[in-house]
């Protein structure tokens, strides 16, 4: 394998001059959270912190790391962070449902997102809302279990958003976007000093979103807002401020998804644009976070951070949602001998009315630098982390309308009208929930400099979570200790390739429960992987090739809806899954950089059977762009997204065969193209067209419902930069 590298190398090398090194600034450079990537075009970076608290190198961490740049961001025009991980080698993202998604890789769910590394997990497991993408520089995507920082999670991936930093010069851009749909946004970026010398410096980021939907009746506004202030206090010293909120609201919104099929098996032939969301329902999410943090630099070798966020989230929605599937020998889908509610069977109404509140406070301190000893130096990272979160939600149901068997008809067309839900909402044991939990984390990690090609990685982290409290039925009490243990290691072949391995480890208490109403116990998995990686040009590319197992034990996964408490439920599943992942980043010829990736595994259970079947097996990723150096005011580009069939057997037989139903996606492939052109140093147009081949596709089936995602669209943007 190092020699197929190398010939990528060679072909890259071989056509250009070799790259001079490039000159690093305080403004290209912030030693805490990585490399600023806004105002350059490369698709790589050449230091990242997310893994290790202290820059390293794509080849110097043993580690599968993905990187999307401010540059990529803007070029695709990866406003939503769905949209965004769609192009990362390795992640699929499975929109089950209009306003909640799940994030899956190597296999299992990604459930835990950073800020400037410090992780904010999911409350249920899952993302509520959308993401806005315009405050963020750049994301980093480490793949694996990242348990050396995050304190739970799974042994999948874990995304990290590098929010934005002020300038010490002026800076100011914004743009206006229209496209298919009515999708209208615009959005502006200030940053000014506010002292002469800068050491005193503001930034404001500002997004508001207004569209319509290919999905009948579904409309979202969102509008995010943030603010964030930089003080050096001194030479060695600085304090930051800020202030981030992000609106989400929809309109004609799906609680869960379409039936697909029929009580026979066969598959219901729908419209793309098929939703079951009257106009009433939707989503209204509102997430705060204030921040702030100060960096003290010892020397040049010694550095300390701590880190304070607090963040609310408040949800006030109304949600319509249907269960069960239609008859195909009826003409309206209802079969007569099913009209007993107590026998289920015919598509039935399931309305409610949910109010929020999230509040969690995480504190990280740490301190990282170098050390001398036996001649060489090596590289420490020690800290803290604490986070406490309490999680209320309280419901309203008008039980007159829940149980209703809906004409076929009637599930599509939005006529059901919105229930009479009382003001006074549920706070009791079975129809609400009210938990607080709590994460304390001790973490290090030594970089011990064996030789000047061998660097060998030892470290882990103490973890103790608690939980207390109650959701739907369900005691979500818990109280658990566990060390999870790193070592990673990385060999120089030569001045370009690195041979590396690691095994690292993770747990992650769930909030899932089982049909009667237990909680399943916590996730336990483990990641190890080996494999080789390049860097040419400076770090202006990368490359790697890395074989995984990824265990995880106690899996969550659907077992049906239990409409008498308006819930899923879940059952526990042991799963291990193996493949090997090809990626590479950056600029491959002048003018032409570029993305890409290919995942290729199996998820296998206990007994060697075949688990989590909604997860593709193969996932293909290529994100490219070209802007010939003769005319470099043009660019030109085309994302690539395949993956392989994926199905779901719900566990129901065919009322007519009396055979297990499945349910399969084939596998299918999206391409987007773009152009752009820059009229002047300061403006500049573009045109992204999505889904060119017109593809029609289920978005996700990580349960028996789903819907069908965008058609072809186009967007135009007009920009402006100073």
């Amino acid at each position: 394998m190092p020699a197929l590298l190398s010939l990528l190398a060679a072909a890259a090398v071989s056509t250009q001059p070799a790259a001079a090194p490039i000159a690093e600034t305080a403004e290209d450079q912030i030693i805490v959270t990585g490399q600023r990537t806004e105002g350059q075009d490369d698709y790589a970076v050449k230091k990242q912190t997310t893994t290790m608290r202290f820059p390293l190198s794509q080849r110097e961490t043993p580690q599968s790391v993905s990187v999307v740049t401010r540059a990529q961001i803007e070029d695709f025009k990866l406003n939503d962070i769905n949209d965004l991980l769609k192009t990362v080698p390795g992640v699929q993202v499975q929109a089950q449902e209009t306003d909640r998604i799940y994030y899956s890789a190597r296999g299992f769910d990604i459930q835990t997102f950073q800020v400037d590394g410090i992780g904010l997990p999911f409350a249920f497991e899952v993302q509520t809302g959308s993401i806005d993408t315009a405050i963020y520089d750049h994301i980093d995507v480490v793949r694996g279990a990242p348990g050396l920082l995050s304190s739970t999670g799974n042994p999948s991936a874990v995304v990290n958003f590098i929010r934005k930093r002020p300038t010490k010069t002026m800076q100011a851009s914004g743009s206006v976007q229209y496209g298919s749909f009515d999708h209208l946004r615009l959005d502006g970026d200030v940053s000014v000093p506010l002292t002469s010398d800068g050491s005193i410096r503001a930034r404001a980021v500002g997004a508001y979103l207004d569209e319509d939907s290919y999905l009948d009746r579904y409309t979202l506004r969102r509008w995010t807002g943030y603010g964030i202030v930089e003080a050096d206090l001194g030479p060695q010293t600085t304090l930051t401020l800020g202030y981030g909120h992000q609106d989400h609201r929809s309109r004609g919104a799906m609680w869960g998804a379409l039936p697909i099929y029929y009580t026979n098996g066969t598959r219901i032939d729908l419209p793309r644009s098929a939703n079951t969301g009257p106009d009433w329902a939707g989503w209204h999410v509102t997430d705060r976070q204030i921040f702030g943090d100060i960096v003290h630099h010892f020397n040049d070798d010694w550095h300390a951070k701590l880190t304070v966020i607090r963040r609310a989230i408040s949800e006030d929605d109304k949600l319509f949602y249907v269960y069960n599937n239609p008859s195909a020998a009826f003409p309206d889908g209802i079969d007569p001998s099913l009209n007993d509610p107590t026998i289920g069977g015919n598509v039935r109404s399931y309305p409610g009315a949910f109010r929020a509140q999230t509040r969690n406070l995480a504190i990280d301190a740490y301190v990282a630098g170098k050390v001398s000893a036996f001649g060489r130096e090596h590289d420490v990272m020690f800290g803290v982390n604490r986070s406490a979160q309490r999680y209320v939600q309280t419901s309203s149901y008008d039980f007159s309308r829940v149980g209703i068997v809906l004409p076929f008809e009637d599930i599509f067309n939005g006529s059901f009208p919105e229930p009479n839900f009382p003001t006074t909402y549920n706070t009791d044991f079975i129809l609400s929930g009210d938990t607080k939990t709590k994460r304390e984390t001790a973490y290090g990690l030594v970089r011990f400099n064996v030789a000047d090609p061998l660097k060998v990685m030892v470290g882990g982290n103490v973890t103790h979570a608690t939980s207390d409290g109650f959701s739907y039925a369900t005691n979500m009490q818990y109280d658990l200790t566990r060390f999870l243990p790193f070592v990673g290691a990385t060999l120089d072949l030569n001045d370009n390739i690195s041979a590396y391995a690691s095994f690292a480890t993770i747990f992650n208490p769930q909030t899932q429960t089982t049909v009667t109403r237990k909680l399943i116990d916590p996730i336990k998995g483990d990641n190890i992987e080996g494999g080789f990686k390049g860097e040419w040009l400076g770090g202006r590319l990368n490359a790697s090739l890395a074989i995984f197992q990824a265990r995880q034990k106690n899996t969550a996964e659907s077992a049906g809806f239990d409409a008498t408490i308006g819930q899923t439920v879940y059952r526990g599943v042991d799963a291990t899954s193996q493949g090997i992942e090809f990626e590479f980043a950056g600029q491959v010829l002048p003018g032409l950089q570029a993305t890409g990736g290919y995942t290729l595994m199996r998820v296998r259970g206990e007994n060697d059977e075949p688990v989590r079947t909604f997860v593709p097996r193969n996932l293909g990723r290529l994100n490219v762009t070209y802007s010939p150096p003769a005319l470099s005011a043009l660019k030109v580009g085309a994302s690539l997204q395949y993956q392989s069939k994926i199905y779901l057997e719900p566990g129901t037989v065919s009322v007519t065969t009396k055979a297990p139903i499945r349910v399969t996606q084939p596998k299918y492939a999206l391409l987007d193209l773009l152009a752009s052109y820059r009229i002047t140093d300061n403006l500049s147009i573009s045109a992204n067209l999505k889904n060119v081949t017109n593809t029609k596709y289920l978005t996700a089936l990580n349960f028996d419902q789903g819907y069908y995602g965008a058609p072809r669209t186009v967007l135009g943007t007009i920009s402006l930069k100073y």
